[in-house]
């Protein structure tokens, strides 16, 4: 591992030569973008009515089980299958249950906050491919 990367240096991303200007510029794009629309969205909760009303409990128990038998033995398939499967009903029925809104805003807003969020990716999506080599190097 390090053998390769001595050949490199803080430049280079993704195993590339150069980019690492485009990456960082692209990456604070992202952040800011994902940020600005992230924050123009509202969640609000609902009551938990798989099968019926009150039954948040039941769904726990699966999960609580495997937990339970990963604890007595690691290696348990039966308890990682109970774990994962518990949490992921759980995490299905909290989704299900949830109402999102995107919250009133200008279109210049909107179109801003895409632009970020989309431009970060292209920049880093490019900084990942090789960069041509610079005259004079």
């Amino acid at each position: 591992m390090l053998g390769r990367m001595a050949d490199h240096n803080l430049r280079d991303v993704g195993g590339t030569p150069g980019g690492l200007g485009h990456f960082l510029i692209g990456f604070a794009m992202t952040c800011l973008g994902g940020y600005l629309l992230a924050n123009q969205v509202t969640v609000g909760g609902s009551y938990w009515d798989f099968y019926g009303a009150n039954t948040f409990g039941i769904t726990l128990i699966p999960m609580l089980f495997g937990v339970g038998l990963l604890f007595w033995n690691g290696k348990s398939a039966i308890g990682w299958l109970l774990t994962i499967a518990g949490a992921l009903f759980i995490f299905g029925g909290v989704l299900a249950n949830m109402h999102i809104y995107f919250r009133p805003t200008s279109l210049f807003h909107t179109v801003v906050m895409l632009v970020l969020l989309v431009g970060g990716l292209g920049l880093i999506a490019r900084a990942l491919q090789a960069q041509p080599a610079k005259s004079g190097e």
